[in-house]
């Protein structure tokens, strides 16, 4: 009984221990993922890792753990579901890094993020200059928001006063060979409509097309089977 105790407060301990050191390390050590997250998958590899290692570890030793571990991941996920003050602190908050153009200093300090950092973030969102930043946020999870300066920003359709378009979402309709039937109903087209598509394309048989897409009022995109011999890839 001592033993199931003993590792009790051991992952109880190794749990808070964890979750204060990813606190001190900042977002950007655990970018894409939050705190609450990274603790989680730790945990689980190190769980993983003496059940398959270690000699002394049995299925009950470890279905104790594993338990207890479901257990203090259930309750940290309906005490920030039912507590919203608790989600700042658990899930941490996005911060505000530059803000009308100008760095804030004490919140980059705060989360631990230098100038080289902030500027890799920023490449990553193709800004290679602080200077066509109007507001940038780091997020929970270690990723950076950001909006640019209205002098850096593409035109967009109202800039330009064009009418607007509507937007359509492009639909598979043949992946590696073979038709997809379901996106074929939902799109109100037939196997004949498709196959007098390709024909007109060239394409006489099935085997012939890797890849076909949809899109309305444009014309079917159809990509064959190519290899670097004969201009036809196989998988």
């Amino acid at each position: 009984m001592q033993e199931y105790f003993t590792m009790f407060y051991e992952l109880v301990f190794g749990f808070f221990a964890l979750f204060i050191a990813t606190k001190v390390l900042g977002k950007t050590q655990i970018s894409q993922i939050t705190a609450f997250d990274f603790i989680s998958a730790l945990l689980l590899g190190e769980l993983v890792g003496n059940a398959l290692f270690d000699p002394h570890a049995g299925v009950l030793e470890i279905a104790f753990v594993v338990t207890v571990y479901g257990v203090l991941m259930y309750t940290t996920e309906i005490i920030t579901q039912k507590f919203k003050r608790t989600r700042s602190f658990i899930e941490g908050n996005p911060s505000i890094i530059i803000y009308n153009g100008k760095l804030i200093r004490d919140t980059m300090k705060k989360n631990k993020l230098d100038i080289d950092q902030l500027q890799h973030l920023l490449r990553e969102k193709d800004t290679f200059s602080v200077r066509e930043v109007e507001f940038a946020i780091l997020e929970a999870n270690g990723s950076l928001s950001v909006l640019k300066k209205s002098d850096y920003q593409p035109p967009t359709r109202k800039d330009m006063k064009l009418s607007a378009q509507d937007v359509d979402l492009s639909t598979t309709l043949i992946n590696d060979g073979e038709i997809i039937y379901d996106n074929l109903e939902e799109k109100n087209l037939s196997e004949e409509w498709l196959m007098e598509q390709l024909i007109e394309q060239g394409y006489n048989q099935l085997e012939d097309v890797f890849y076909a897409e949809y899109m309305k009022d444009q014309k079917l995109l159809v990509l064959p089977f190519l290899n670097r011999n004969h201009q036809k890839w196989e998988p």
